[in-house]
C-alpha cells in the first residue's frame, strides 16, 4: 500500500536508519527505498546503505511471508522492487509481480518458451537472472532471444521483438538493464561459436536503437568499422567460418556519471585457439571488458582479461562501479572478479589496469602484470605440448552469483568457487567426469581439502588482499549481499540463509530456508521498515558429475519466495530434508544389450548430460536423476517425453532429430546405470543380480 510522507516521517525515517542520500532509482523521499535495478541501482554494487538491520539486532530477524513457487525449479534471478511490488523470474523466464508487504501474487506473465523457440531449449540450461525496470515498464530476455516489455502494472505486453536470429545457437539468460530510455541485452553461445553482441532498445516501443558486436566477422564486414578492423588483426585464418565466441550473456553496468556501459564478453570458441585462429593473435574483444558510448554504442576503450583464451575463463561476471581512494587519491573505478581467479580494478575512464590480484587458487599465471596489463602466463598453458592442469576450472574461481562492495567496510564479497581442471587436445571420451567441448577435452581435478568446494571472501580491492573468508560445505552457493548495516547475507547450498559481519566473517544469524539458494537477496525499504527478500531454488549445471549435488531432489522441495524483516515470526511449513541416497527405479526389463548401452553413453553425454548429468547423475536440477525415473525406463513414456516433447512445458527439451534407434541406445545407457546403481547397493557385482544384460 503506497503512502506519503511529509518533512515528520522522513525525521522518523533517519532515526531508524533509512535516510541519507538514495542512489539512483531509490526514492526516498515517497517512503520507499527501491532495489530497482540488478544491482540495486546502476553501480552495480548489490549494497543497501539501509542499516535498520543491524549487527545488534540482526538476531530479532524473522520471516514475514513466503510464496510457494509451483512448477519452478531452478532459480537464479535477483528479484527487483519497486515501490511495494517485487518482480523476478522463474525457470522459464515467467515472470512474477507480488505485493511486498503481504505477498500475495498480483500477476504473473508466461513468454511461453517451448511454444516460439523450443529449439533454443537445447543451447542453455533452463535459467534466468531477472528482469530490468523503468518508468513503468518490466523488460525480460527469454532463452530463445526475444525482449519483451511488460505493464508494471498489469502484466500485459507492451512489445516484443526478436534478439537473436531464430535459427542461431545464440540464447538469452541473463538479465536486461534499463536506462535514459533505453533497455540493452546481450547473448550466449559463445560455446557453440556464435558471434557475441549487445544491442540497445528504445524502452517505449522496442525499436533498435545500436548494436555493437564484440568480435569481427568478415573482412568485407569489418571494412569501414574501426572497432571491428582493430579487432580483426588479433585474429588469424578465416575464423569468422570457424567460430568466434564472446557473448556477453551476463553482466552488463551502466555508468551514468559518463554516459557509458559496460559489458562483460564471453570466452572464444573453439575452445582450442589453434583451431579457431592458427599461430598467435589475442582474439579481441573476447574475455573483455568493453565500453561503449551509451548514446551510440561506439567503442571506448576494452581491457582484456585473458587474451587468447583457451581455458573458457571468459569475463561476463558482474562490474562494480566504486570510487575508492587509492595512493590518496579517488579514483572512479570498475571492480570485476571473473572467472580466471583474479579481482581486476580498472580506471574506468581510460580502461587502464590499476591493480589485480589472486582471490584465491590461480595457477595458470603467476601475476597480472600492471605496466601492460596482460598475465604473466605458466609455460606451456594452452595445452600445445601435452596435458596441463589448472586452476581454476571452466567453472571459475567466481561466475555468475553476485558479488558485493560496501563502501564503508571498503571490501567485496565474492561467492569463491575452488576447483581444478586437466585440458588435453582431442575429444572426450564421454565417460565419467571426462568432458568433450570443441576439440579439446577436459576432466576434473582435486588436490586439497578445499576443492569442490565453495566459500564466501571478503576482499580488499585497494590492498589486493583476502580479509576474512568463511568455508562453505558444498560448491555452487547463492549471491552476496551488503548493507549499511555493517552485514553480508548470503544463501547457500546447504539450503541455509546466513547474515555475516561484514567486518570480521562472524556468524550473526541464520534461517533454515528447507533447500538451496543460489541467487542474490535484496534489501528495501516500504513505510519505514527495512525488508530482505530472497529466492529459494537450487540447481546448476550438472555436466560435471555430482559436483551440484546437495541432496535436493529433483521436484520434491518447494521453490520459494522470502521475505523478511524485524520481529516477524512467520514459519515455513516443513518440507523433505536434503537426501543422499538414490532410489533406483525398479528395470523390469530382463537384458541390456552391450551394443545399445556403449553407443548410448555418448549420446546421453552431448544430448542429456548437462541436465541429468555425464554420467547420469544429477544435482537434483534442473533435472532429476534418470537413475530414479521410472519413465526413463519405459519405452512408450521415453519416447514420448524425449522425442515428441510431452514435457516442453516444463523446460524438458523435444530431441525429435534423435531417430529410433539413438533412443534406444540412449536408454539402454540409462537402464545399465539404473542397474549399477542398484547392485551397488545391493553389494553384489555389476550385472549379477541381472542375468543376460
Amino acid at each position: 500500500m503506497k503512502q506519503c510522507f511529509g518533512i515528520c516521517a522522513l525525521c522518523i525515517l533517519c532515526a531508524m536508519g533509512i535516510c541519507g542520500a538514495a542512489p539512483s532509482g531509490r526514492a526516498a523521499d515517497s517512503g520507499y527505498v527501491n532495489w530497482a535495478g540488478h544491482g540495486g541501482s546502476s553501480d552495480e554494487t548489490d549494497y543497501s546503505p539501509l542499516e535498520q538491520i543491524n549487527q545488534a539486532n540482526v538476531g530479532r530477524l524473522g520471516l514475514a511471508w513466503h510464496l510457494d513457487l509451483p512448477g519452478e525449479q531452478m532459480l537464479e534471478a535477483t528479484p527487483l522492487e519497486v515501490d511495494g511490488v517485487l518482480y523476478f523470474t522463474g525457470t522459464q523466464a515467467k515472470v512474477y509481480a507480488v505485493d511486498t508487504l503481504t505477498g500475495k501474487l498480483l500477476w504473473t506473465y508466461d513468454p511461453e518458451i517451448w511454444k516460439h523457440g523450443p529449439q533454443k531449449m537445447h543451447y542453455a540450461l533452463p535459467c534466468n537472472r531477472g528482469v530490468a525496470y523503468e518508468d513503468g515498464r518490466v523488460f525480460v530476455g527469454t532463452v530463445d532471444g526475444r525482449l519483451i516489455a511488460l505493464d508494471s502494472k498489469t502484466g500485459a505486453s507492451l512489445w516484443s521483438t526478436e534478439t537473436t536470429a531464430p535459427g542461431s545457437f545464440q540464447t538469452v539468460t541473463g538479465a536486461p538493464r534499463a536506462f535514459n530510455g533505453r533497455v540493452v541485452i546481450g547473448n550466449g553461445g559463445g560455446d557453440f561459436g556464435a558471434r557475441g553482441y549487445v544491442t540497445a532498445y528504445d524502452a517505449a516501443t522496442g525499436r533498435q536503437a545500436w548494436r555493437f558486436y564484440t568480435v569481427p566477422s568478415s573482412p568485407e564486414e569489418n571494412r569501414g568499422d574501426a572497432a571491428m578492423e582493430k579487432a580483426a588483426a588479433t585474429w588469424s585464418g578465416p575464423y569468422w567460418k570457424t567460430g568466434t565466441g564472446g557473448g556477453p550473456w551476463d553482466s552488463i553496468t551502466f555508468d551514468k556519471e559518463l554516459n557509458r556501459i559496460y559489458i562483460g564478453t564471453g570466452n572464444a570458441a573453439p575452445y582450442d585457439p589453434e583451431q579457431r585462429s592458427p599461430g598467435d593473435g589475442d582474439n579481441l574483444y573476447t574475455a573483455s571488458i568493453v565500453a561503449l558510448d551509451a548514446d551510440t554504442g561506439k567503442y571506448v576503450w576494452h581491457y582484456q582479461v585473458n587474451p587468447r583464451d583457451s581455458w573458457d575463463f571468459d569475463s561476463t561476471a558482474q562490474m562494480s562501479l566504486a570510487e575508492p581512494v587509492i595512493d590518496g587519491q579517488r579514483r572512479m573505478v570498475l571492480i570485476q572478479a571473473p572467472k580466471n581467479g583474479f579481482l581486476y580494478v580498472i580506471d574506468r575512464l581510460t580502461g587502464k589496469l590499476i591493480s589485480a590480484g589472486k582471490i584465491g587458487k590461480a595457477t595458470w599465471a603467476d601475476r597480472i602484470d600492471v605496466a601492460s596489463g596482460r598475465p604473466v602466463e605458466e609455460a606451456d598453458i594452452r595445452y600445445q605440448h601435452g596435458p596441463v592442469t589448472i586452476w581454476p576450472s571452466p567453472l571459475g574461481a567466481h561466475n555468475w552469483q553476485s558479488m558485493s562492495f560496501s563502501p564503508k567496510t571498503g571490501l567485496v564479497y565474492i561467492p569463491y568457487l575452488q576447483l581444478g581442471m586437466r585440458y588435453a587436445k582431442g575429444q572426450g571420451s564421454g565417460k565419467g567426469k571426462d568432458v568433450s567441448m570443441v576439440g579439446i577435452s577436459m576432466s576434473i581435478v582435486e588436490k586439497d581439502t578445499q576443492d569442490r568446494k565453495g566459500a564466501l571472501l571478503a576482499y580488499d580491492p585497494v590492498g589486493q588482499q583476502v580479509r576474512w573468508k568463511v568455508q562453505h560445505t558444498y560448491f555452487w552457493n547463492g549471491g552476496t549481499l551488503a548493507t549499511g548495516g555493517n552485514l553480508v547475507f548470503q544463501g547457500a547450498a546447504d539450503g541455509y540463509f546466513t547474515a555475516y559481519d561484514a567486518f570480521g566473517g562472524k556468524v550473526l544469524w541464520r534461517f533454515n530456508a528447507g533447500l538451496g539458494i543460489i541467487s542474490a537477496p535484496i534489501s528495501y525499504a516500504v513505510g519505514g521498515t527495512q525488508y530482505l527478500t530472497v529466492l529459494v531454488g537450487y540447481g546448476g549445471s550438472n555436466s560435471a558429475g555430482d559436483l551440484m549435488n546437495a541432496g535436493w531432489k529433483y521436484g520434491v522441495q518447494p521453490r520459494r519466495l522470502l521475505t523478511f524483516r524485524l520481529n516477524a515470526n512467520a514459519t515455513l511449513p516443513p518440507t523433505a530434508q536434503a537426501d543422499f541416497t538414490l532410489h533406483p527405479a525398479k528395470d523390469t526389463s530382463a537384458t541390456i544389450d552391450p551394443a545399445d548401452a556403449g553407443p548410448g553413453q555418448l549420446l546421453f553425454a552431448v544430448n542429456c548430460g548437462g541436465c541429468h548429468g555425464l554420467n547420469a547423475i544429477s544435482g537434483g536440477a534442473p533435472a532429476p536423476d534418470l537413475r530414479e525415473s521410472p519413465v526413463a525406463l519405459n519405452p512408450t513414456s521415453f519416447w514420448s517425453v524425449v522425442h515428441d516433447g510431452a514435457l516442453l512445458p516444463k523446460a524438458m527439451p523435444r530431441f525429435d532429430q534423435l531417430d529410433a534407434d539413438q533412443l534406444r541406445q540412449i536408454q539402454a545407457y540409462i537402464r545399465l546405470k539404473t542397474r549399477e546403481a542398484a547392485d551397488a547397493q545391493a553389494g553384489s557385482a555389476p550385472g549379477a543380480a541381472h542375468p543376460g544384460m
